[in-house]
């Protein structure tokens, strides 16, 4: 038996880095919203209407659907909670 290691675990699930890396973007702007209604002290109908989405889809950003969310969604709905997105490019390990 063989063991690889991983940068990520996006990195050892997905077929291609681009799909890796499209992964580990999505999920870092979903537990950036799931912190900041947390610490915000949001219901799911308050988010929602900050947000500008339904509540059902809070309640699935919530609970981490990750394959619901397009990146554009979660970058708008980052805008719309008040938050900074930032992109740092650096070479491939």
């Amino acid at each position: 038996m063989s063991s690889e290691t991983f940068e990520s675990v996006w990195d050892a699930i997905e077929d291609t880095p681009a799909e890796a890396e499209n992964m580990k973007l999505r999920s870092t702007l979903m537990m950036a919203l799931e912190q900041h209604i947390r610490a915000k002290g949001w219901t799911q109908v308050e988010a929602a209407r900050r947000l500008g989405v339904t509540q059902p889809r809070v309640s699935d950003l919530l609970r981490g659907k990750i394959d619901l969310f397009a990146i554009d969604t979660l970058v708008n709905m980052v805008a719309a909670a008040g938050l900074h997105v930032e992109v740092q490019i650096r070479e491939a390990a």
